[in-house]
Order: C-alpha cells, then sequence, then structure tokens
C-alpha cells in the first residue's frame, strides 16, 4: 500500500498563495473526488504534487510512504509511483505515442533490465481496444492532431501501461462526450486496487457516476472546507458550490485558473512526463 499525505500544504504561483492549508491523506486502494469552483486551486494542488516548476510550496509537506516527495525531482516522483494525468496534454511532433510510453516504462526498470517488447505490444493492444481507441494510435505523433477526448483517452492509456500506485486525474473528464466519458470511467474504475488509488479533479458529477469513490473533498479559497461521500457529490451537482460558501461564512474573490498545460514541453518535448 502507497499513502500520499498531504499536511498544511500552501502554495504560490508568480508569489500569489493559491494553496492556503491543504490537508489530505489518500491511500492506494480509493478514489478521492476532489471539486470545487474555478480557480479555487484544484490543478494547482496536482501540479504541486508532481513538482511542476511554476508551484513554489512556501509551507507544509508531501510524503509518499513516509519519505518526503518535495525532495523528489519529477522523474523519481514518477519512479515512486505517482502519475499525473493532464488537463491540457500537450503534443509532441516526431514521437510517436508508442514510442513515447515505451521509453516511459524503460526508465522505470532497474538498472540492467529490460522491457519486453511482446508483453509491451499486447498490453498497448488491448488498452487500445478497451478505450475505443483508432487502431493507427500507436504510430500516431503523440497528442498531434487529436480531438479533445482523444488526448484524455490517451492519457488513461499511458496510465494503464505504466500502473502506478497513485494517479492525479487533472479534469480527465473535460473534451469527452457521453459515450468517451463510460469508456474512460470504466477504464479507470476497472484498475482500482490494493496497488492503485486514485485523486480525481472533476467539477461535475457525470465522470464518478462511472467509478467507485469512497471520498469527496470540495476545496473553496485554496483549502479543502468540507469533506464526504457520494451525498456530498449529490448535493453539489444539484446546488452547485454557493451553499457551501454560505454554510461556511466564506466570501472570497474567484481566483482566475492557472494552466499546467506547458509543463511537458518547458523541460523538452521528447522527454516522457510521467
Amino acid at each position: 500500500m502507497k499513502v500520499l499525505e498531504i499536511k498544511d500544504l500552501h502554495v504560490s504561483v508568480e508569489n500569489k498563495e493559491i494553496l492556503k492549508g491543504v490537508n489530505l491523506s489518500l491511500k492506494s486502494g480509493e478514489f478521492h473526488a476532489i471539486m470545487g469552483p474555478n480557480g479555487a486551486g484544484k490543478s494547482t494542488l496536482a501540479a504541486a504534487i508532481m513538482g511542476h516548476y511554476n508551484y513554489k510550496v512556501t509551507k507544509g509537506s508531501i510524503t509518499l510512504n513516509g519519505e518526503d516527495v518535495l525532495k523528489m525531482s519529477v522523474d523519481e516522483r514518477a519512479r515512486k509511483g505517482l502519475f499525473l494525468g493532464m488537463q491540457y496534454p500537450s503534443e509532441v511532433s516526431g514521437l510517436t505515442n508508442a514510442e513515447f510510453i515505451k521509453k516511459a516504462l524503460e526508465a522505470r526498470l532497474e538498472e540492467g533490465k529490460r522491457l519486453s517488447l511482446y508483453k509491451f505490444i499486447k498490453e498497448l493492444d488491448q488498452g487500445v481496444l478497451e478505450l475505443q481507441m483508432n487502431k493507427d494510435l500507436p504510430e500516431r505523433y503523440l497528442n498531434e492532431g487529436f480531438s479533445g477526448g482523444e488526448k484524455k483517452r490517451n492519457e488513461i492509456l499511458q496510465m494503464k501501461l505504466l500502473k502506478p500506485n497513485i494517479a492525479l486525474l487533472d479534469e480527465i473528464d473535460s473534451g469527452l462526450d457521453v459515450d468517451g466519458l463510460k469508456v474512460v470511467g470504466e477504464a479507470i474504475n476497472n484498475m482500482k486496487s490494493s496497488e492503485f488509488g486514485a485523486m480525481i479533479i472533476t467539477h461535475y458529477e457525470r465522470l464518478l457516476d462511472y467509478l467507485d469513490i469512497d471520498r469527496a473533498h470540495v476545496l473553496v479559497g485554496g483549502k479543502i472546507v468540507k469533506s464526504g461521500g457520494l451525498e456530498l457529490i449529490k448535493k453539489i451537482n444539484k446546488e452547485g458550490y454557493d451553499w457551501v460558501k454560505t454554510e461556511l461564512g466564506i466570501f472570497e474573490e474567484e481566483e482566475k485558473p492557472i494552466s499546467i498545460e506547458s509543463c511537458a514541453v518547458k523541460e523538452s518535448a521528447a522527454r516522457p512526463k510521467k
């Protein structure tokens, strides 16, 4: 079992504080939904956990099985079992999907070990089939010319092959149509096990209908202000977030959401981001 522990996390972007004391514990085997209005800090939370260079942790801690995540490089976090499913996956020309995932898998191997090409191709083909993607996807350039829905399915394909312990899925439902939501939701849910848990960031209940959610958290003004189960998700879907603010006496100016779209491109267009 892997345990991701976040304590009193404060994060700033360009000297503006976005997260103002987040506390959260997530174990493999659990699915937690992170919900909240635009600009509440949901994407900031995912970016800070994965080590995006624009996000500065000013206070608090993030640990994975007791190890200090904040002292790890981005690739080390990935090798330890963390995965980020991006809200805005980047396009990389000249690098095929198959080669990208293969290189990401090889980067996680212990020294001296080699990737079984037969096993890789078999699992890749099975993932493409399960996610109902075009058969030519492995040879297409990474996300280039993909629709929004294809990009999100591709993120889940990468997750299926990389088999992380803790996945951070940042609005993986955006860009998906009704059929796509069902396919992606069921693919994520089928991965749930004692070895795999996920933090699902979303605005809506629609994706969560296909997931076995253990806990839901409402993020407002940079803090988790309310947690609960399915009843909380249903109430938010029906009434929105204003009742939460009113109930807790929260009156804050809505902040502009910050994109983490450039994460993979800034460092290197050909370097695996997972």
